[in-house]
């Protein structure tokens, strides 16, 4: 899963680009960008990567995305099966930091965004967005470009009072800002590609090169977790994503989310969760 820089200036007679997506399935590419993106996904189910995370992604979640931060998001299989009338719709609003002026948002009118814009350098999930907010972001390019930046103003101040999720780890930036832990991006791109299936600690540190001993001690002080933990994080982190949803039994959801075995899944989800799938799955199915 190679990553690319993708350009995405298209401005037009804005500041700002706003891109409604309808298709089969999203860009199918481990890639990032320059500019920050505001993604609504308004239909379809998959996977999203972003940084160093893995998480299930589903219609009406909103992602606030920093500069230069990699990120997928990756339809279910069925998406890409022949004949299917599954579609893949977003709307997506790309922007610099400065696209009102270098100091615009230093003001103390803005610092509130200012302080969103920041925080969104490792990726943003807004929660429980009410659909007057919704709205906005939907009819957003029916308006003339000074409307719809003003209009642009107002959701970015919206948003920075609602609540949200930190989607990377707080350590995945300064992970990769040398030169040398930037080799760490091999790393992480393919455990997203594999972390389904067996992964070898062999065949990771074989991509930066070092040989397992070093790659060990190299990862645990970047992260301050070992190797195997941080895989299990991100297993478990997708699993509790399919739990939520309610679809699969634990039995099928343990495999698909790349553990071998039932016990060893049960084990690992306790130890990181603090409960079992079974009542994890119970909590939130009484939360709804």
């Amino acid at each position: 899963m190679k990553l690319f820089k993708i350009d995405r200036k298209n401005y037009q007679d804005s500041s700002f680009s706003i891109n409604k997506v309808t298709d089969d399935h999203f860009l199918k590419i481990w890639h990032f960008h320059p500019e920050m993106e505001l993604v609504l996904i308004l239909e379809s189910t998959g996977t999203r990567f972003i940084g160093d995370s893995v998480s299930k992604f589903c219609a009406g979640e909103i992602i606030l995305l920093g500069p230069d931060l990699p990120h997928m998001w990756l339809n279910d299989p069925e998406y890409f099966k022949p004949n299917s009338s599954l579609k893949a719709r977003a709307i997506a609003i790309h922007f610099t930091k400065d696209f009102l002026g270098k100091d615009f948002f230093y003001k103390t009118e803005f610092q509130k965004i200012n302080q969103l814009l920041r925080k969104a350098e490792l990726g943003l999930k807004f929660n429980n967005i009410n659909q007057k907010l919704l709205d906005r972001l939907k009819t957003l390019d029916q308006f003339s470009s000074f409307e719809r930046t003003l209009r642009f103003l107002e959701i970015l101040n919206a948003l920075s009072y609602e609540s949200f999720s930190q989607i990377s780890s707080s350590t995945y930036l300064k992970n990769i800002q040398s030169s040398k832990n930037q080799e760490l991006n091999k790393v992480y791109e393919y455990i997203f590609k594999n972390f389904k299936n067996q992964i070898a600690l062999e065949d990771v540190a074989s991509l930066i090169p070092m040989n397992t001993s070093a790659f060990s001690r190299f990862f645990s002080k970047v992260h301050k977790k070992s190797f195997t933990r941080y895989l299990n994080e991100i297993r478990i982190g997708y699993a509790c994503k399919m739990l939520m949803e309610q679809y699969y039994p634990i039995t099928i959801i343990c495999f698909e989310s790349g553990f071998n075995s039932l016990s060893n899944f049960n084990k690992q989800f306790k130890i990181i969760t603090g409960k079992t799938p079974s009542e994890y799955a119970n909590y939130h199915s009484s939360n709804l």
